[in-house]
Order: structure tokens, then sequence, then C-alpha cells
């Protein structure tokens, strides 16, 4: 399947649903504390998306059950929200995504509730540098490969792993196109990036050994050994020079 290139009117759409996601994960960071729920959270997102005039992107989507993902801990991506509450050090990694006027935006965040280990701080930096030093590679002739490797590179160089069996993805029309971007460096290096794609990248980096399985409600997907886990997106647009990063 080709990789969808928007034209400049659906970029513009682009960045009104990606300027949603954003607001709504900065007003989420201002509620996160200890003995909030994570249900609460969810129900934020609902009532600024209705302000907005914009629907969540994940309501549904395969039957997922909620407004937005919230994966606490060992918890690595797609936790449903509900009644637990938050306790002082958790990493808390929120997943929005808003849908208006026929396109999506995407990103996610890991916070610290409260004050949290070196290791939960570092960890957090980690997967959000490594989403930079992705960037660096996320330019119109450069090869999807590279900047899929530049994640790994990142976070292997600092001691911690990345989830291999889930991925980052290009974003439109529909939430989920091409292509699909893993958050580690394979055999053939990909296709070339060129002006008006738009791309999902979203390293998920764990402090074991990246090995992951589903939890019984078939959606939260946890660390094998329990180790901690963070996880950070934006939506990005490819230019002709530097690339412009959607949700932040």
């Amino acid at each position: 399947m080709p990789i969808p290139i928007k034209s400049k009117a659906e970029i513009e759409t682009m960045r009104k649903a990606c300027s949603i996601v954003r607001d709504a994960l900065n007003m989420l960071e201002d509620m996160i504390a200890p003995g909030v729920t994570t249900g609460e959270l969810d129900s934020a997102i609902v009532s600024l998306l209705h302000k907005r005039r914009a629907k969540p992107s994940f309501k549904g989507y395969r039957g997922f059950p909620k407004n937005c993902c919230v994966s606490v801990n060992n918890e690595v991506i797609h936790g449903i929200p509900g009644i637990r509450k938050l306790k002082n050090g958790d990493i808390v990694s929120i997943d929005v995504g808003a849908y208006i006027d026929g396109f999506h935006g995407d990103a996610a965040r890991s916070f610290i509730v409260g004050k949290g280990s070196d290791e939960a701080v570092r960890l957090v930096d980690a997967a959000r540098m490594s989403f930079f030093a992705a960037v660096n590679y996320a330019k119109a002739g450069m090869r999807l490969g590279d900047l899929c490797g530049s994640i790994e590179d990142y976070c292997a160089a600092r001691g911690y792993s990345v989830v291999k069996d889930f991925c980052g993805h290009g974003i439109g029309r529909d939430l989920h196109e091409e292509p699909q971007i893993p958050c580690y460096r394979e055999k053939k290096r990909g296709p070339k990036l060129w002006p008006g794609m738009t791309l999902a990248i979203e390293p998920m980096v764990c402090a074991g050994n990246g090995d992951v399985e589903i939890m019984e409600n078939d959606w939260t997907v946890i660390t094998k050994d329990g180790s901690l886990s963070a996880h950070y997106e934006n939506t990005v647009l490819i230019t002709d020079g530097e690339c412009e990063i959607l949700t932040l």
C-alpha cells in the first residue's frame, strides 16, 4: 500500500485535530496527582473534545471501550481507564487521539505522578528524547528505516529496550495508515520520506528486556518481566525542510 501524501487543505485540518490533542494532553498533565483515578482523566478528555467539536479517535476503535489510553508503570500501551487511583511515583502514560472534519491527530506522553524515582525519571526522559533523535531523520529524501533505527540506538545506548511487538504508524483520514513505524532497525532501510507524509512516531521503551504480553482484558500491553515502561508520541509532518511536529 502506498503512503498517503496530504494536500495543503488536508494538512490544515490535521493541524486542527493535532492542536486538540496537544491541548488535551496539557490539560491532563495539570490534572495528574496522587488519588486521581484513570477514569477521571478519561472523563476530562470527553469534556474537552466535546467543547472543541471533535470525537475521540480511540472510542470504539476495534472495540476499545474508552476515550483515551491510560497505562501505569509496567503497562506499556492500551491501558483501559477506570477506578485505579494514581499513586506518588507512578509513571502514567496517556495516549490521546482526536478526530475532526475527517482527520485524526494522535500523541502520547508519559508523566510521573508526584515525585518519582531516579530510575523512573531517566526512563521517561529516554522515551521522550528517543523521539527527538528520530526527528533528525524525519526529512524528505531520508529513509524510514534510519528513523526507526535511531530510536533503538538512543535507548540501547542508555541501557533500555524498545518494544518490538507494536509500532507507530501513518495517520490521516484513518487512525492507522501506511507506513508501519517500528522502534527498531530492520534489515531493509524502508521507503523514502516525502513532503506531505504524516507519521505518528511513538517510542515504547522499557527498563527491562522489552518482551510484552496482553492482559486478559484483550487490550492492555504489559512488560513480561514487570519492568517499568514509558511511551512518547507525536504526529509529525514531513516538509521540504525540517519536519513539523503537529502535536507540540
